[in-house]
């Protein structure tokens, strides 16, 4: 990691081996996987956080051919002098927006404080996280200006005013820590205008995660305040099943709507699964289980259920299948789950290690679907065309949801 100081004044002001100075970054390129520049650091965004915990940095502002994008912090795997190393070789090229609460580290810099003037901001990996990075401490002049009579470094905690946004950004603040159950929860207790003005500062990600543990009509209507484009967004970070259960209870003209705004692909993938009775496994079943092909190997599997964007439910198992990978696929050839890739060699194709190809069909009713998922011990279970081609997955929450009581995430969730 870099060890560098704030600019004001040339010293080295560190606390630690990990801790970065954002002055220290502003100008440093980031590069991809193999070294290549990508653009150039501008800023860092930072999250307040709830109660007494240490504000979040959430990522970088990056200057791509002009445009400005942000990159999550997440994806960084290392700040070197060289500059800050990606995790990969691809960016999210949307320009740059930023949300309720959100502070750039560049306008900290000049804040006066009782110790004197902000000269720099500080961040650290956090410490009881495995991902993720947080504010450590404040670099502050003392005197004049910038440039005073010297500089010192202070906990950020010593002026925890410097982390204020207003008390809706302090809500979200708060939201923000809550499992997405508890925050369906707490949105759902809100006023319908404090409802839509979180809705409307949350990024599309979180609010789908939102949409997801809510009731459908109450999906609905959340939805309706934010707009065909924005809410179009919104439902293709959504699992598919769950955007396909949320279309499902729309009026049809808003729902074609909505798929006419949503991107080609996804829509038609949309359109395919409310041709199913919603009480059936072809209604309950996501188009987007972890599918490879038999000749892919344990190592990258893995690599694939490691990748932090793979739902839990998703990652327990994969389902092998012959070309082509877009559901419908080639011919369904099994499931291997990932306890046993953790005891097969790296090297080892997927074919090799197939367990069972139990799989059912998309118009079996619910409770049928509820009693096989039992009587075999599955987290999920293959749904199958009659020429054996896999249309998706049902997993075991899907099937709960929708055999529990109405409101039973009110009394039990």
């Amino acid at each position: 990691m870099v060890r560098t100081g704030p600019a004001a004044g040339g010293e080295c002001l560190t606390m630690n081996d990990r801790q970065v100075f954002a002055s220290r970054l502003k100008g440093r390129p980031l590069l991809d996987g193999e070294g290549l520049t990508i653009g150039r650091i501008r800023d860092v965004v930072i999250l307040p956080a709830a109660g007494n915990e240490a504000p979040r940095a959430l990522g970088l502002v990056v200057t791509l051919q002009r445009r400005r994008i942000f990159v999550n912090l997440a994806r960084i795997t290392e700040i070197s002098i060289d500059g800050a190393h990606l995790r990969g070789s691809t960016v999210d090229l949307d320009r740059f927006t930023r949300r309720t609460g959100e502070i750039l580290a560049t306008e900290l810099v000049g804040k006066q404080t009782s110790d004197g003037t902000v000269a720099d901001v500080a961040i650290a990996p956090r410490e009881h996280l495995r991902v993720g990075w947080e504010v450590s401490a404040l670099a502050v002049s003392h005197g004049l200006g910038l440039r005073g009579r010297g500089t010192t470094i202070v906990p950020w905690s010593k002026h925890p005013e410097l982390f204020h946004a207003g008390p809706l950004a302090d809500q979200l603040a708060s939201l923000r820590e809550l499992q997405p159950a508890d925050l369906a929860n707490a949105v759902e207790g809100m006023e319908p205008s404090r409802r839509s003005q979180v809705a409307a500062a949350l990024d599309d990600e979180e609010l789908a995660d939102l949409l997801e543990e809510m009731p459908e009509q109450d999906q609905v209507r959340l939805l309706a305040g934010l707009g065909i484009e924005r809410s179009a967004d919104v439902v293709e970070e959504m699992q598919p099943d769950d955007a396909a259960d949320l279309l499902a209870e729309m009026p049809a003209e808003q729902r074609e709507k909505l798929l006419a705004a949503m991107e080609t692909v996804q829509a038609a993938d949309l359109r395919r699964l409310l041709r199913y009775d919603a009480t059936t496994a072809g209604g309950l079943m996501t188009s987007q289980p972890l599918i490879v092909t038999p000749d892919t190997s344990v190592a990258e599997v893995l690599a694939r259920i490691r990748n932090p964007d793979t739902p839990v439910i998703m990652a327990v198992q994969v389902y092998v299948c012959a070309p082509p990978m877009a559901t419908p696929t080639g011919r369904y050839l099994g499931t291997v789950g990932f306890q046993r890739l953790l005891r097969r060699p790296p090297a080892t194709e997927i074919g090799d290690c197939i367990e069972a190809s139990v799989f059912v069909r998309p118009e079996l009713s619910e409770r049928e679907l509820a009693a096989r998922l039992a009587a075999y011990n599955l987290v999920g279970v293959a749904v199958c065309d009659e020429d054996g081609r896999l249309l998706g997955a049902v997993t075991v929450d899907d099937v709960l949801d929708h055999l529990l009581p109405m409101g039973w995430r009110r009394t039990g969730g």
